[in-house]
């Protein structure tokens, strides 16, 4: 339903700009037959409702569609053949040193629990990460950025994860640098039929140093890129949610960080072979 009211009516054959309960049951194959009035209840408890729009300024994918529908398949693809073929989603996420807001247990009244902040200036961790959509299998490399070099250095630790893989398929969004030239060095010659987005004074060639360092390597890795600005498409991210939960929130280590990235590596590592319950949080399972 998300995926429906963020998109375009227009672009679903209707002649109108904003979605009406009408416009919307005339969408759903199982709702056509419903009242009004139970298209509104649906909303009500998936917590979409009519709402005052803001100023925004956005760049709809005109293949929104297309491109769903083709990560769709590579996902099938992976779940019928789990001996050849791997699929993951890739997102990065960052961390800093100071504990984030949530709420917690205390007494009532005016001794509110409180999130101890070191008064060290704050830093950041920088965590990129895969997901398989079949096992459940979390991959991550933690730096202080993630450039290039990182980047590469994940992909070799995707494919020792998976070294009898003949194809891994990266279901990743549109940042640039997933797409810079001295990346795509180190992986077989890219197939997808969609433009990656780089800046037009980006080189279009690796550069020489990209070259020594990985030109050899060619992974056998396919990335496939989600819509453009559409987050929603990516179930990692409510891993880095589960992270945030278990981790991030409240916690007690802003004056030492590395019990703070111990915590972070130990949260991941329990994903490391797979986990079912890991696919039903993030919507696979």
């Amino acid at each position: 339903m998300e995926h429906l009211v963020r998109r375009d009516p227009r672009q679903c054959g209707l002649t109108q700009t904003r979605w009406t309960l009408d416009a919307i049951r005339s969408q759903l194959a199982w709702g056509r037959d419903a009242s009004l009035s139970g298209i509104a209840r649906i909303l009500d408890r998936l917590g979409i409702t009519w709402q005052r729009a803001r100023s925004h300024v956005h760049s709809p994918d005109p293949h929104y569609q297309a491109k769903l529908q083709e990560i769709a398949d590579v996902v099938e693809y992976a779940r019928a053949h789990p001996n050849q073929v791997v699929t993951v989603y890739l997102d990065e996420v960052t961390v800093t040193r100071q504990p984030t807001l949530a709420n917690g247990y205390g007494r009532a009244g005016a001794d509110q629990v409180r999130a101890e902040r070191s008064l060290a200036t704050d830093c950041e961790l920088r965590i990129v990460g895969s997901l398989d959509v079949v096992t459940g299998q979390v991959v991550t490399r933690r730096a202080k950025t993630i450039g290039l070099a990182t980047l590469v250095r994940f992909y070799q630790d995707l494919h020792a994860a998976y070294p009898e893989a003949e194809r891994i398929y990266v279901i990743l969004d549109n940042w640039p640098v997933h797409f810079h030239p001295d990346v795509l060095v180190a992986l077989e010659p890219q197939t997808t039929r969609w433009a990656f987005s780089r800046p037009g004074n980006w080189p279009a060639t690796p550069s020489g140093r990209a070259v020594r360092r990985a030109g050899d390597v060619r992974l056998p890795i396919q990335l496939m890129p989600l819509p453009t600005y559409a987050s929603w498409c990516n179930p990692i991210e409510k891993l880095w949610r589960w992270m945030r939960q278990e981790v991030t929130h409240l916690h007690r280590w802003a004056t030492d960080l590395d019990q703070l990235r111990s915590h972070l590596d130990a949260f991941f590592a329990s994903f490391a072979t797979g986990s079912s319950k890991l696919l039903q949080y993030v919507g696979l399972g």
